[in-house]
């Protein structure tokens, strides 16, 4: 489990200067203790930069992820088994760091946005934010309306994030796999939602995927993630696999992606 409530101070300094992928690594290895640290130690050395916060808002959630097993493929395989979901129970305690942390990147992503419109990390800050709370009312409290709010509010970041920076691959993140679940709908339901103003689109959803897959910064292994997913979805076992063997080989220290290959060869 995490560390909830870590204070910078009580932080020992470590060797040499953190950098914001170190901590993702330390996610994907599900070493949430010291990607914390990480991310933390980071924050202190840029305390006006949102990036830091809004970082470590995505170690809660993916926290929250492990600890409820939420992207194992069973949970979101089919159509069936996704809107079968129960909802989940949160730590309280992870929920509130998660939403402060988010409400910090926020905060200063805005302030920054305010004396230059086109600042790439307040932008890139406010894009992943509202993914993590599109990703969190939906996967956690299953509040669909909800999460396609935040899913919109996303798409508006990472449109003007993409003008500013057309190589920040990790944006489109934020909105693939959003695009490739409402595209799997039944067509009364997606025209519904289409009318919130999300479009659905599965192909264009995995391509965006594979974007942020093939060229992303930090969020490349958790769009290989989704793309597993969706190839379980769309019974293309031989590419989830080949997804699945790879971040496996990367993140020994996780072992979703052993059971999940496991998984796959046992159908």
């Amino acid at each position: 489990m995490l560390c909830a409530g870590v204070r910078a101070a009580d932080l020992k300094p470590l060797k040499t200067p953190p950098t914001l992928d170190q901590g993702f690594h330390l996610l994907y290895n599900l070493d949430f203790a010291q990607a914390h640290e990480t991310f933390l130690v980071w924050e202190q050395e840029h305390p006006e930069n949102p990036l830091g916060f809004a970082c470590d808002a995505a170690g809660f959630l993916f926290s929250e992820f492990n600890r409820l097993g939420i992207l194992e493929s069973q949970f979101l395989e089919n159509d069936k088994s996704f809107d079968a979901r129960k909802k989940l129970d949160p730590d309280p305690t992870v929920r509130d760091e998660f939403n402060a942390a988010l409400d910090q990147a926020e905060s200063k992503a805005h302030a920054r946005l305010a004396r230059d419109p086109k600042d790439r990390d307040a932008l890139f800050a406010l894009t992943l934010s509202s993914g993590l709370r599109a990703d969190y009312a939906a996967l956690i409290e299953k509040r669909n309306l909800v999460s396609l709010h935040y899913t919109k509010e996303a798409d508006v970041w990472a449109q003007q994030l993409l003008v500013v920076d057309p190589n920040c691959y990790d944006a489109h993140v934020a909105t693939g796999f959003s695009k490739y679940i409402v595209g799997s709908m039944a067509a009364p339901v997606r025209w519904l939602v289409r009318l919130g103003g999300i479009s659905g689109d599965k192909q264009a959803g995995i391509s965006e995927l594979k974007l942020t897959a093939e060229h992303g910064e930090y969020l490349a292994p958790f769009a290989r993630i989704l793309l597993s997913i969706a190839y379980v979805r769309e019974k293309d076992k031989t590419q989830a696999r080949q997804i699945l063997v790879s971040l496996r080989d990367q993140f020994p220290a996780n072992p979703l992606f052993s059971m999940e290959i496991g998984r796959l060869d046992a159908k």
